[in-house]
């Protein structure tokens, strides 16, 4: 049984990994999860969003038993620091629904972008794609450094099943970054609906550099995380006896108290 398993949003985060790997369908609660397997690595993509997260994370867990659970993909900047491409191991993943902390155990250096001031690095889960002010608000109320919407919700899953946990993402848009009104494609079920964002995109000219310019973001952070993820893997493959041990993370994901978290942050979104 793998030994790893990787929980991701979308299959183009971590198309440049998965694409030669065996692909597997398999159903739990009624739900329907394609995995991709190969040596001691399972990945499974399980859509946007924390309850998409936590479904696809109780999925590889329950079906795949993994020694650690990752959550792996893009991230939004916080910090003027990480720029698009940057690779970000948090220290730390705090839940902005109640602001629980759950530490990460890394190397010293691991993940440290090049112009990101030393100390710890620390990764907020927010429910929406943040953007602008909600930017701001979340590295002012949590002093992170990117944002995802996906990593609390698999570490609570690790968590409640005595696993190690870890993080390893990628900078997709910067921190001035203006995302162009993508929350509303999010379907309930995680998926981004292309084809309906593609549409709406197309009678908008105005929006056309702006998409342009975050597919091309988006483009340059898959390669760079489908690098950092297979130079991982090969790693693994030839240190069967230690694959837990190859990657940042605790012996088992801990909550750490609460840090405060900042009324009046409006829900809005991140990719």
């Amino acid at each position: 049984m793998p030994k790893v398993a990787i929980v991701a949003a979308l299959e183009r985060e971590v198309s440049g990994l998965t694409k030669s790997w065996n692909r597997l369908e398999q159903e739990y609660e009624g739900r329907r999860f394609v995995f991709f397997e190969r040596d001691e690595m399972v990945v499974v993509c399980g859509g946007i969003g924390v309850e998409a997260a936590r479904r696809a994370a109780e999925a590889v867990i329950a079906l795949h038993r993994p020694a650690l659970v990752q959550s792996v993909g893009f991230a939004g900047a916080l910090h003027a620091g990480l720029r698009v491409g940057d690779v970000f191991a948090p220290s730390a993943v705090i839940d902005a629904r109640d602001g629980s902390r759950v530490e990460i155990e890394v190397e010293r250096g691991d993940g440290q972008a090049q112009g990101q001031a030393q100390g710890p690095r620390l990764l907020v889960t927010f429910m929406a794609v943040a953007e602008g002010q909600q930017k701001a608000n979340l590295a002012q109320a949590y002093g992170a450094q990117a944002v995802d919407m996906e990593a609390a919700a698999v570490a609570a899953a690790a968590r409640a099943h005595g696993i190690r946990f870890g993080a390893t993402k990628v900078i997709s848009d910067e921190w001035n970054f203006e995302m162009p009104g993508m929350a509303r494609f999010i379907a309930a079920n995680g998926r981004f609906r292309t084809a309906s964002f593609a549409l709406f995109v197309a009678l908008r000219p105005w929006l056309w550099r702006r998409v342009a310019m975050l597919a091309s973001n988006s483009r340059k952070a898959a390669k760079v995380l489908g690098e950092h993820l297979e130079r991982f893997r090969r790693e693994l493959s030839q240190a069967p006896g230690h694959a837990s041990e190859k990657i940042a993370a605790p012996p088992a994901a801990r909550p750490t108290p609460q840090v405060a978290a900042a009324g009046g942050l409006n829900a809005g979104s991140r990719e």
